[in-house]
């Protein structure tokens, strides 16, 4: 009985990123430089004269360059290849343009990858895989998010699928040298540490006699040289200063520990918290083993295991730990995990415990596919910023100005805002700087302030016509709170006569507009299930996060 039609199989590799990315398409802190970069690449281009003083004017990284500099040389691809699409479509769409292009390259990748485990394993295994692969949440909900994790990912991926066992032998070299020249362009451009999982590949190479050294340190050598020659040129151009992103930023990280400074974790941290979250079916860690124990099966999937388990090793000795650190491993685990799967399902007519096994490994798909989808769901509300952005857009298309079109409306932004969502490309919808505007909706320009000398005096709030603020008290002047951003905060559940948290909110602070956005969509689903079930209600606790607020001047209407 087959899974899932090849067809469908490659599809559902592109369509299910692309469903999370329309679900959720705002971005956190950790993914703004390469999207602003991306953003500054298309709007102001890149200058062949008086190119300091141009860069350092327009592009954001001058004014927020971040803990450590990192290359341009993703955002430069992004922008090469989204431009005509940005065209094409308008550029109110960029954003979701270029991160569907990161999101689509990445899925390209898992393609090939898919195609070298069906070669390597069977089309069966194949199958096991990509249905594995689309019921786990964090890849598929990152595949298009602009971090350097994902950039390197693309590269990472295909590494591991020339890594698997090909037709012929001189193929199967070649394949290995272009992985070992994936890794290092990985390394050297996008990701410092992905070096423990190069040396854990070569390693395994040499010991397995696939690569001679002589190969290993020729390969690594031109490809480590090419690599510096792509990212120094293009970053010292637009850093302004000679500049080997990666190197400063395992200076900082690595020599100086500085990456503790944003937390610590246990040793064990990858292991028990952040691999069984990335696999999310609790049944794949049996089933590696199981594939790893079958002889038939067994050389092949060490190969595919151990240099992951290597690198998740080593990299445990970092004190600094977050599981986006160790997505490059998934592929790779999951197609042990499918290996297993699909040594129980091709047996299931020999026995009833096999029928038994296969039917029970149906049921999990099913239950990761249903936590998947609550993931996806509990995880789009977590952008207030983005969210705001969008209303603040939709209340002030219908402001009338004294001005002629374009006018202007000046709104400040505080961090939680800047954090999670407010990005160049939504504060840009038009696409600016333009010569003219046909449009007659105001043109926003945004002040992210941080200075605590500037936040307390009353003339810095006075230029502002709206502000998007977390805590409502900090804003000096005469304000109304046109309206509140609710984001997740956990899960509540309400008996029959019991007041939502939401609602007590806006008693209590006498909003007179409400809730706004998701907040609003998630109190509207609330309270028809609860009139469906009599009162109760199991689902997402939303707590106020953004105040979006209008600057009461002289003359205003009451």
């Amino acid at each position: 009985m087959e899974l899932i039609a090849p067809p469908t199989k490659d599809l559902l590799l592109f369509i299910v990123p692309l469903l999370h990315l329309l679900a959720a398409p705002y971005t956190k802190v950790e993914e703004s430089f390469n999207l602003q970069a991306t953003h500054d690449i298309l709007v102001y281009g890149t200058p062949t004269h008086d190119i300091h003083q141009r860069l350092s004017s327009t592009y954001d990284h001058f004014s927020f360059p971040g803990a450590v500099p990192r290359t341009f040389v993703g955002p430069v691809l992004l922008a090469g290849v989204g431009q005509p699409l940005v065209a094409l479509a308008g550029f109110e769409h960029a954003q979701v343009i270029v991160r569907a292009v990161l999101g689509g390259f990445n899925a390209v990748c898992l393609v090939v990858f898919g195609a070298a485990v069906r070669e390597a394993f069977g089309r069966g295994a194949a199958r096991w895989w990509v249905v594995l692969s689309v019921t786990q949440f964090h890849v598929v909900f990152y595949l298009s998010r602009t971090l350097p994790n994902m950039f390197a990912f693309g590269l990472t991926t295909l590494a591991s699928a020339f890594l698997l066992p090909k037709k012929t032998a001189s193929l199967q070299r070649t394949r290995r040298r272009q992985a070992i020249a994936l890794l290092v362009f990985a390394t050297a451009i996008f990701r410092s540490e992905l070096a423990i999982l190069l040396a854990a590949t070569g390693l395994l190479a040499l010991a397995r006699s696939y690569l001679s050294l002589r190969e290993l340190i020729t390969f690594f050598l031109a490809s480590f040289i090419a690599a510096l020659g792509l990212s120094i040129p293009i970053d010292s151009y637009f850093w302004q200063k000679p500049l080997w992103p990666e190197l400063a930023g395992f200076y900082y990280n690595a020599v100086l520990g500085s990456s503790s400074d944003w937390g610590v974790s246990p040793w064990h941290y990858y292991f028990t918290s952040a691999l069984p979250r990335l696999l999310l079916n609790p049944l794949c860690f049996p089933l590696i083993g199981l594939a790893l124990y079958q002889p038939g099966t067994s050389r092949r999937v060490q190969d595919l295991v151990i240099p992951s388990i290597v690198f998740i090793a080593v990299y445990s000795i970092q004190p600094h730990k977050e599981t986006r650190f160790i997505f490059y491993t998934v592929p790779s685990l999951t197609a042990a995990a499918a290996v297993g799967a699909n040594f129980i399902s091709s047996r299931q007519s020999k026995s009833l415990l096999y029928k038994l096994a296969t039917a029970i490994l149906f049921l999990s798909i099913l239950a990761a596919f249903a936590a998947s989808t609550v993931m996806l769901l509990l995880s789009s509300l977590n952008y207030p910023g983005g969210d705001a952005l969008s209303q603040l857009y939709t209340i002030t298309s219908n402001t009338t100005s004294s001005l002629p079109p374009p006018s202007r409306l000046f709104v400040h932004a505080d961090v939680l805002t800047c954090m999670t969502g407010l990005t160049l490309f939504g504060q840009n919808p038009h696409g600016l700087p333009p010569t003219s505007s046909s449009s007659s909706s105001p043109i926003l320009l945004f002040d992210k302030t941080e200075s605590s000398e500037e936040l307390y005096r009353q003339d810095f709030w006075s230029q502002f016509d709206y502000v998007l603020m977390e805590d409502p008290s900090l804003v000096l002047g005469t304000w109304d709170t046109i309206g509140q951003i609710h984001s997740y905060d956990g899960i509540e559940i309400l008996r029959p006569g019991q007041i939502a948290k939401a609602a007590e909110t806006l008693h209590e602070e006498g909003i007179k507009d409400g809730i706004l956005g998701q907040g609003a969509t998630i109190a509207t689903a609330r309270d028809f299930v609860r009139k469906l079930t009599g009162g109760w209600w199991v689902g997402p606790r939303m707590s106020p996060r953004i105040h979006i607020m209008k600057q009461v001047r002289e003359g205003d209407a009451t």
